[in-house]
């Protein structure tokens, strides 16, 4: 360690021991204490929430017409985050020396003459009614596409090794049409598909993923509300607009990504005389084996197609070490919403005050407050504020894929999302980070800031997959969000829980989700604070952080460490 470095410890955080404690605690699975909490009596920086304010403020005005991916405003906000990164003195780190990493995208629309057809060998047949009975995407990106293909059932379309499951049983989907169910087969066992908890075997996303690759030309994820834990309606809004994808590369597509409704998948299978329900049940074991349908699915997906750019903004502290200095922690936050609806009546604006201008906020008070201190630290500081979360976690993907700091020399992606603005918080939410080898300090400085850690109150719900968080963990970084409980000075946990089933009933994703003066930006900025603490701690430590072993990330997470950097 340079010289440097040590005085930038002892005199700026004052407590480069009890990092050191800590450093050396965490390769062996635990963390050293201390009396009193270092939080608490070392000049850690004070966060300024008037200044968090005013981001939220102006990033959820109506100037900004909600920052729509690929609208005018989402790209104001791009400009305005990179203005400020460059008022503070940060070294730029997006392409050709800006602050901006260019992100091509294509929105695809589903227009209405798109049609199903599902037939029986023996002739008969129903048609299916887009937005009703099912929606889809063409994520090949082609204008048409029409499909005539034999349906395979391939239960929760799951390849587990870890698991010793396979739905596929080496069956060939090429040119066919996967049917599935969504989520993953039910268990109370923590070491089978987590138990209750949801892995990322169950998310739609891999389902997709997982069929393209073996040459499916369509797929059919069967919605239950039970195993979704949302509703048709939040399926049908999701996809029966223009969706954005990250422009083809050469990795396979689905020709129609699809969600049939239960009713349907009922009916589909009740052509042959099958009962779904039985089926469902089949699904369950492993010696499940696939099957084909006597049924092809018969499609004519067209779609509207629009090429355009968005861009990641990104900026960079440099480290002082030499050496440490290629490797960096990494502060992500999305900075995109739901932009304009005309179509709305009344108030057309989504302006995304607390989904995401609050953890906007606080990244740009962090970026502002590092980039004050007067010494660096041995590693640099990355910041990187994302596009297009809300259309699938787009911005942090192609970021993973193409990070100015390798994912191999990433210490830890501390993301914000979704920070509401409600007073003093006495709870920290970190699901994720008890599956990595930083946990440990991540419980000392939960402690040291006299903060509890509240568990994930739903894992059945998959939540860690559906933040920018995820994105670099599924490239292997130790990755997790971090944010408020419910539990708040000067109230009981039932007033969280009420504000937080407000916020979800009346605010979330809609246009009434706005900036009030009476927002009080205390508890962001003790969480800013919190992740200054943990992003301290981690420019210091010996080595990288990883995942516990066997976790689903494991394997990504030594693959990285391999690859190139």
């Amino acid at each position: 360690m340079k010289k440097t470095a040590v005085i930038f410890s002892c005199a700026l955080l004052g407590f480069a021991c009890v990092f050191a404690r800590e450093n050396r605690a965490a390769g062996q699975g635990k963390v050293a204490g201390a009396k009193k909490a270092p939080a608490a009596e070392a000049p850690l920086p004070q966060m300024d929430k008037e200044k968090i304010r005013a981001h939220v403020k102006y990033l959820a005005s109506d100037e900004l017409e909600g920052r729509g991916t690929g609208q005018r405003g989402g790209d104001t906000a791009a400009d305005y985050i990179g203005k400020q990164f460059a008022s503070y003195g940060l070294k730029p780190a997006g392409d050709n020396g800006t602050f901006f990493q260019a992100v091509p995208m294509v929105g695809v629309k589903t227009l209405p003459e798109t049609t199903f057809q599902f037939a029986e060998a023996s002739g008969k047949s129903f048609e299916a009614k887009n937005l009703i009975d099912f929606v889809t995407n063409n994520e090949s990106q082609t204008e048409v596409a029409d499909i005539d293909a034999p349906i395979v059932f391939v239960g929760y379309g799951i390849k587990a090794p870890e698991y010793d499951w396979d739905d596929y049983k080496n069956v060939d989907l090429h040119g066919k049409v996967a049917l599935l169910f969504v989520n993953e087969p039910g268990s109370d066992d923590p070491h089978f598909f987590k138990g209750q908890a949801l892995t990322y075997y169950g998310r739609w996303t891999y389902k997709f993923e997982e069929t393209a690759r073996r040459g499916a030309a369509a797929t059919l994820i069967i919605h239950r509300k039970d195993l979704a834990s949302y509703g048709w309606e939040v399926v049908r809004n999701s996809w029966g607009t223009e969706r954005s994808y990250l422009k083809r590369d050469a990795t396979a597509k689905l020709q129609a990504a699809s969600w049939i409704q239960l009713d349907v998948a009922k009916r589909i299978v009740g052509m042959v005389g099958l009962n779904l329900d039985k089926i469902f049940q089949q699904a369950q074991l492993k010696e499940f084996k696939p099957f084909e349908l006597p049924i092809r699915l018969k499609a004519h997906v067209a779609s509207q197609l629009k090429p355009f750019v968005s861009r990641n903004v990104l900026a960079m502290l440099q480290g002082t070490d030499a050496a440490l200095g290629k490797e960096a922690v990494l502060y992500t936050a999305h900075y995109d919403h739901l932009g304009i609806d005309p179509s709305l009546p009344g108030d057309k604006i989504y302006n995304g005050a607390n989904d995401n201008a609050t953890g906007c906020g606080i990244l740009l008070e962090l970026a502002r407050v590092w980039a004050a201190m007067p010494v660096a630290a041995p590693r640099s500081i990355l910041f990187a504020a994302v596009t297009a979360e809300e259309q699938g976690l787009l911005g942090s993907e192609y970021l993973g894929k193409h990070s100015p700091v390798p994912p191999g020399r990433i210490i830890v992606d501390l993301n914000f999302d979704d920070v509401p603005p409600l007073g003093t918080p006495e709870e920290v939410e970190v699901s994720g980070a008890e599956r990595t080898t930083f946990y440990p300090v991540v419980q000392a400085t939960a402690r040291d800031f006299r903060l509890a850690i509240r568990p994930d109150p739903r894992p059945e719900a998959g939540h860690y997959y559906r933040s920018d968080h995820f994105s670099l963990a599924h490239v292997g970084v130790p990755s997790f969000s971090i944010n408020e409980g419910i539990k708040y000075a000067g109230h009981p946990a039932e007033w969280g829980e009420e504000q937080a089933k407000d916020f979800t009933e009346h605010r979330y994703h809609q246009p009434s989700d706005e900036y009030s003066p009476d927002m009080d930006f205390t508890g962001d900025a003790v969480i800013a604070r919190f992740g200054f603490a943990l992003g301290s701690k981690a420019a210091w430590l010996p080595g990288l952080a990883g995942w516990i072993p066997g976790d689903e990330f494991e394997a990504a997470g030594k693959q990285r460490l391999t690859t190139p950097n």
